[in-house]
């Protein structure tokens, strides 16, 4: 019989199941994101996404709601490339995937979010558990907003640390 694992001296933080957060790489200083452990990718709300290429590179150009308001402000980001992702729905569609900095309280790293179309849902932000897996995060569902505001001068001066 093996022994029991000895429990770890890490100390976690608890975030809710909804937080501000901030993507500063697209100029959004602040969303509100659903924190969904039952999503493994990300998702930002994104339309009329359009590709394009730059130094030899694919980027991707589309409009996203900007600091929680339903105007839509232009982006650009450098694709990683497409996947099958099932919807809300479970049904598999083909989406557009790229990378940026996440703002979680004062801590900052990189994502991966895949670009959905996200108008009839209540957030524009998922970030699955592919987004907080080894950040030593621990999500209360009963509770909100635990992590305070994204604090970008927090940041400033840390890299964003690469998952």
């Amino acid at each position: 019989m093996k022994p029991p694992k000895k429990l770890s001296k890490r100390t976690f933080e608890t975030i809710g199941w909804r937080e501000n957060v901030g993507l500063p790489d697209f100029g959004i200083s602040r969303v509100k994101a659903k924190i969904d452990t039952g999503a493994r990718t990300s998702a930002l709300h994104a339309e009329e996404q359009q590709r394009f290429f730059r130094d030899d590179q694919e980027w991707v150009r589309f409009l996203t709601p900007v600091n929680g308001k339903r105007k839509l402000s232009q982006v650009e980001a450098q694709l990683l490339g497409e996947r099958e992702i099932k919807n809300t729905g479970g049904i598999p569609e083909r989406r557009l995937i790229v990378r940026t900095t996440l703002l979680l309280g004062r801590h900052c790293w990189h994502i991966e979010v895949s670009l959905a179309d996200r108008k009839k849902m209540e957030f524009d932000l998922i970030l699955g558990r592919t987004a907080i897996r080894g950040r030593h995060v621990l999500v209360d569902p009963g509770s909100s907003f635990l992590a305070g505001p994204p604090r970008m001068r927090d940041a400033i001066g840390k890299s964003a640390e690469t998952p």
